[in-house]
């Protein structure tokens, strides 16, 4: 099936020969869907609620550790800005110039251009407009609409169809604004910062977008080290070639460009396991790129961060604990204690077969279920928005706690989708992360995917359909056997720009 060229072509980019083969084989299988038991919620203790007593506690966990252990805040910035102005892109494309047609044809473009005061990018478009002799507020007023959205997306003004969305500004302020970038370099100063005033950093890009990253960080990062007395740590990396997966045919043979090269295509940010496998730190957080508040709001959303890791110490420093003591010689009513402590506060199923095995071996099974990275991740009230959720799900008649994606689901079972649609929660990707293990040696997040979930959709190159496959997703398949805790957080913590008009939702315009 392969050529020399081929091995040279997979060997250049990192690729075994092995994974594109297993590959090909799923694209002819697909992928299982994952059986619901139930959608995870308060009552059956999938998702624990945090009250205003036990806060306080954790949000204390948190601070003291912060003194001993390296904590980075690690956040997915690899994305374009292109879906961001999609509306934009389509009104440019076919508006014919009637403007009574406007609101019936174009309702969210008609919404952006009569609030283009509230964006914090509008004082940079009146000034670029203005540079080449054009007045922002005359177009408006002669429905030269074209010309405005022109200075939005395009280089001859602020470029942002071509900027990732990190380098979008987001909030104004009285007398400044910020990027999502800046958003959170503040937001990791206020949680993330040690005892040497260090505050550790970490995007993961486009190869593209690099200079504009380090542009960007070059040109703010001194001004807010002075303004908040710190260090910033700050640290980038890309998604790795050799997690690329095969393009196939739609008769799952590999698909090769006009040139006859095979090709490959970026494997979803599932493959961004691998950065985060290479961060060394004792606590991770994790927050997508777009989904930050202005200052007015940071409070809230940095007290439930504290919290979230809080209760992630509380739990690991049992599970070291234990871990410890199995390392001894336990005695039958330690082996109980842990027993219990699996099932009823870690959720994780204990096998059948267990129950007759002799005590060494019941320690080993203790040991394999407890010795894993763990994650608390933050759940918020389900609000219709599109993505996963938390849920009780089956694998090899064994239940455990998991983050789902839509297309992970049978929808085709009535019983399934029924309980999907159950969900009253949903995942706003906020998670804090302990990937070392309890004799300080990092895990190999590697080893604790499921690599029998992933995804598959059609795409298009050179005029022909192709298949391509994304790997196991990072906050689903990429982690399924971590230990996993979900907690419910406020609404208000979840705050993603999606498109351009949700900076317009009060929670992104500052008061």
């Amino acid at each position: 099936m392969f050529k020399d060229s081929d091995l040279e072509q997979m060997k250049e980019l990192g690729i075994k020969l092995t994974q594109v083969e297993t590959q090909l084989e799923n694209f002819k299988a697909g992928f299982p869907f994952l059986k619901i038991i139930a959608p995870a919620n308060l009552d059956n203790r999938g998702v624990l609620h945090l009250n205003e007593v036990e806060m306080p506690h954790f949000i204390s966990i948190f601070e003291k550790a912060c003194l001993s252990k390296r904590i980075i805040k690690f956040v997915p910035a690899s994305g374009a800005a292109t879906r961001m102005f999609k509306d934009l892109f389509s009104f440019s494309q076919q508006y014919a110039g009637n403007y009574d047609s406007l609101n019936k044809d174009f309702p969210e473009v008609e919404m952006f251009l009569g609030n283009l005061e509230k964006f914090a990018f509008y004082d940079d478009l009146v000034k670029c407009m203005s540079t080449d002799g054009l007045d922002l507020k005359k177009c408006l007023h002669n429905h030269d609409y074209v010309t405005v959205i022109d200075y939005v997306l395009n280089n001859k003004g602020l470029g942002y169809a071509n900027l990732p969305k990190a380098l979008i500004k987001f909030h104004a302020y009285s007398n400044f604004s910020r990027t999502a970038l800046e958003e959170h370099l503040v937001e990791g100063i206020h949680y993330v910062k040690n005892q040497n005033n260090e505050v550790f950093i970490h995007f993961t890009i486009s190869p593209e977008h690099k200079p504009l990253f380090l542009e960007k960080l070059k040109e703010v990062q001194s001004f807010y080290e002075k303004k908040f007395n710190v260090s910033l740590k700050v640290s980038f990396s890309e998604q790795k070639a050799a997690t690329d997966t095969i393009a196939a045919t739609e008769d799952n043979e590999p698909f090769r460009d006009a040139n006859g090269k095979l090709v490959f295509r970026p494997g979803g940010h599932g493959a961004l396991i691998e950065n985060l496998n290479d961060c060394d730190a004792d606590i991770i957080f994790i927050k997508n790129i777009d989904n930050v508040v202005p200052d007015h709001l940071k409070e809230k959303t940095n007290e439930f961060k504290k919290a979230c890791a809080g209760l992630l110490l509380l739990f690991q420093n049992r599970i070291f604990d234990y871990l410890y003591k199995l390392d001894l010689d336990p005695g039958d009513f330690l082996i109980n204690e842990i027993e219990t402590f699996i099932e009823t506060e870690l959720f994780r199923e204990i096998p059948e077969r267990y129950k007759v095995l002799p005590k060494q071996e019941k320690v080993a099974i203790l040991k394999q279920r407890l010795n894993r990275p763990i994650r608390v991740c933050g759940m918020v009230k389900n609000q219709g928005e599109p993505g996963g959720g938390p849920f009780w799900v089956e694998r090899n008649n064994y239940a455990y706690l998991q983050i789902l994606e839509s297309s992970q689901i049978n929808h085709d079972d009535p019983e399934q989708e029924d309980l999907f649609r159950q969900s009253s929660f949903f995942n706003p990707v906020d998670l804090v992360c302990s990937v070392k293990d309890y004799k300080k040696n990092k895990f190999d997040l590697r080893a604790y995917t499921d690599p029998q979930t992933g995804f598959i959709s059609l795409k298009s190159k050179d005029g022909k359909t192709l298949k391509a496959q994304e790997l196991p997703g990072l906050w689903n398949g990429a982690m399924s056997n971590w230990l996993t805790l979900f907690v419910e957080v406020p609404l208000l913590t979840f705050n993603p720009v999606k498109t351009v008009n949700d900076l317009l939702r009060p929670e992104h315009q500052t008061e």
